[in-house]
């Protein structure tokens, strides 16, 4: 259930309610006793518990190695890649 937070325009009391998503918005005031509270918008705070969506199971595989990569040699050669590298390698 989400945690809602009310501020009255009265009094300025504030307040947090867990409510579920159903049920009607609150209107009075516990401190004043007056209908003067409104829904304050909120950032939303979640936590993902259990096995399952972790930053590591969306990362990307590291690119293959070139083979046509030259070992040492011309660094300006390094930086082009060769016709047949295509860019989907890890030597550029």
């Amino acid at each position: 259930m989400p945690i809602y937070e009310y501020r009255c325009t009265d009094c300025g009391h504030t307040l947090e309610a867990l409510q579920k998503i159903s049920e009607p918005v609150l209107t009075t005031c516990p401190a004043c006793d007056k209908a003067a509270l409104t829904k304050l918008v909120s950032a939303a705070g979640f936590q993902l518990k259990g096995s399952g969506w972790y930053a590591t199971d969306f990362k990307s595989k590291p690119a293959p190695a070139c083979p046509l990569k030259p070992e040492g040699g011309d660094s300006k050669a390094a930086d082009t890649p060769p016709p047949a590298c295509a860019a989907n390698c890890a030597c550029h």
